[in-house]
């Protein structure tokens, strides 16, 4: 039997070009647009650590630098705001430090955007035949348990790929991927087969996949044999599906927790009001204001 490994690392890809964010894409990366007071990329990187994983690699594009320069210590900010005094906002910064503590951070390049199965194999060198998570910045899930933490506990048990899984409106499935899948246990799923972007007709579930996974270390033997599109594009999914048809095991888990979405602007704006309206700094004032307000 193959040798049980722990998953220490996590790919987070922030290469994107953010097309259906511009013209404001052209000005911040998208995983910086802000959902309350923070941009979407910590609260990527705080569930990471909550789940226990102290290693990220980020896939970035050429000459993308800010996500670095966010984590770095800023003492001039740092003397300003003492001699200005301004305690409560030093407090918040030294919170947000902590954030960060004891997680080391690498990065790879994606020189062109060919693809999420073409990100995540950039990273191949860093993970080194090692399972590891994978989190992309669409996809945020309000949990009291890490959506990471989940899929590892499965993986622990089955040690095979795991994706994460969230369940929609049939009508809504063609626009994401489709899932024929076999129920194992409670919110546990043998996956049989992945269409993306399917036909009414195709939808055999109302399962679709939130872009969170661990993967194997065969996942990346497939992405490198992997057929790009008709786009030049690596797919993730296509190749999931790949793995399926040769007969290999992959693993669903349906997740605990509310399901925010980032990947438009309609998207963004909704789990913005969400997280908004939850932050108990904000929520009565902002529920109050709301009131007032003349559609």
């Amino acid at each position: 039997m193959e040798e049980q490994k722990e998953v220490k690392k996590a790919i987070i890809p922030v290469a994107g070009l953010g097309t259906r964010f511009l013209p404001l894409s052209r000005a911040i990366s998208k995983d910086f647009f802000p959902l309350v007071d923070k941009p979407i990329i910590q609260y990527i990187i705080e569930e990471v650590k909550k789940s226990g994983i102290k290693e990220i690699v980020f896939v970035i594009s050429p000459g993308q630098k800010t996500i670095f320069n966010y984590f770095q210590k800023d003492p001039e900010l740092e003397k300003t705001l003492v001699k200005r005094k301004k305690d409560k906002i030093l407090k918040e910064m030294k919170d947000f430090e902590e954030v960060f503590e004891g997680i080391t951070f690498s990065s790879v390049v994606q020189k062109t955007p060919l693809g999420d199965g073409h990100a995540i194999l950039q990273a191949a060198k860093k993970i080194k035949g090692e399972p590891v998570a994978v989190s992309f910045g669409d996809d945020i899930i309000d949990s009291s348990e890490p959506a990471l933490s989940q899929l590892i506990n499965i993986f622990k048990t089955c040690n095979a790929p795991v994706i994460a899984l969230k369940s929609l409106p049939r009508e809504k499935i063609p626009a994401y991927a489709g899932l024929t899948v076999e129920k194992i246990a409670n919110r546990l799923y043998k996956i049989k087969k992945i269409t993306e972007k399917p036909e009414p007709s195709e939808i055999s579930s109302d399962l679709t996949i939130c872009g969170k996974y661990v993967l194997t270390p065969e996942v990346f033997q497939y992405l490198k044999k992997a057929t790009p599109s008709k786009k030049g594009e690596i797919i993730l999914a296509e190749v999931f599906d790949k793995m399926l048809s040769d007969g290999k095991i992959i693993y669903g888990c349906e997740l605990k927790g509310d399901w925010l979405e980032c990947g438009d602007k309609l998207k963004w704006l909704k789990s913005f009001f969400y997280l908004s309206l939850k932050d108990p700094r904000f929520k009565d004032e902002l529920k109050q204001y709301l009131k007032t307000i003349k559609y």
